[in-house]
């Protein structure tokens, strides 16, 4: 679980007077003529997340990693793109109030958000959450949060422009399987099969939605009784067929029973005690009114993705890109999503 900051990892920090005084002088409006403390939130495994504090405000400052980043993710300039516009439609989206697109102030470009206060459960229910009633709650919270945001008209936002959403889904196939070739630190037989059954089977188009694109439980906020408050990390939002988003929250909806939970277990408390995934689907569409029919291959699609983005993290540990040692566990993650993947497009 998460709510508070820590000090900044030794190999992830930055010029701290020098963003500073960019602060000041591009943000004098939110921050005033208050000196700037600078600290870091420790969760999560791809971009970096520091708080800048002044005074009384808070601000969250988001930029990529250290090293090259796979194409498509970690691009901080979409994110506050998507954040400085959605949030009027969207509350719980936050606001990104600016885009520094200079390398030279931090390292990698940044932007600079509101900070929402919450709970962002990780391996475990934090107190508040552990009543069982809260739980469902918040179960059911993230599946309301999702439709909701399907439902937004991305015209009346001024994102219409946003992603390219005709051939979202084969692309996503095609782009994903590059990805891995250009990722992979070893050979994996199901990964190239999964590969295989994707391209052979794509859906005809469905409903096209703004997409967060990698939507789970620790990538959004709750408040103590269980409410989403917050949707976090929109760095690949963009807009696709809506069961992309549906088939990620199924992929990351941990099981204690499959043979995935030992890969989410170790990250995110069980959710299907809470709730079914056949309720979550059942709920999204009566929400929704999408037709939910091919959800198995939006599943297995989400699944083949999120080994490709974890062996993308595990190849930065092998490169020497990263010291964190975190990562050095990744490794066997890839073969055992890829074999899950397999047997939900079977």
């Amino acid at each position: 679980m998460e709510r508070d900051t820590a000090p900044i990892r030794p190999d992830e920090r930055f010029d701290e007077e020098r963003v500073a005084a960019y602060l000041h002088e591009h943000l004098a409006d939110l921050i005033g003529g208050e000196p700037i403390l600078f600290d870091q939130f420790p969760g999560g495994a791809a971009n970096l997340t520091y708080r800048a504090r002044a005074g009384r405000t808070e601000l969250v400052l988001r930029r990529a990693p250290h090293g090259p980043v796979a194409s498509g993710g970690h691009d901080m300039e979409r994110e506050h793109r998507v954040l400085s516009k959605l949030w009027q439609a969207y509350p719980k989206a936050p606001r990104s109030f600016h885009f520094c697109a200079d390398p030279e102030v931090m390292g990698k470009p940044f932007l600079v958000m509101e900070r929402r206060r919450g709970w962002v459960v990780r391996a475990e229910w934090p107190l508040p959450l552990r009543d069982p009633a809260v739980q469902r709650k918040l179960a059911e919270s993230l599946v309301a949060a999702l439709a909701e945001l399907h439902l937004v008209d991305a015209a009346a936002v001024g994102l219409s422009d946003l992603g390219r959403p005709e051939g979202f889904v084969l692309r996503q196939v095609e782009g994903w399987s590059r990805r891995w070739r250009a990722a992979k630190t070893r050979d994996v037989p199901d990964m190239e099969a999964a590969a295989v059954a994707l391209a052979e089977g794509i859906p005809d188009p469905g409903a096209t939605s703004l997409l967060h694109n990698d939507y789970k439980l620790d990538n959004t906020m709750s408040s103590d009784s269980g409410c989403v408050v917050a949707v976090l990390d929109w760095d690949m939002a963009t807009q696709g067929d809506s069961l992309v988003d549906l088939g990620t929250l199924l992929a990351y909806w941990p099981d204690a029973s499959a043979p995935t939970f030992p890969i989410f277990g170790e990250f995110s408390v069980a959710l299907s005690p809470v709730m079914a995934k056949s309720e979550v689907v059942e709920r999204y569409a009566a929400a929704t009114g999408f037709d939910v029919s091919r959800i198995s291959f939006y599943e297995g699609l989400a699944l083949f993705r999120i080994a490709v983005i974890i062996e993308q993290i595990y190849a930065r540990y092998v490169r020497g890109q990263t010291a964190d040692d975190r990562f050095a566990r990744f490794a066997p993650i890839a073969p055992v999503l890829a074999h899950a993947a397999l047997e939900v497009l079977s």
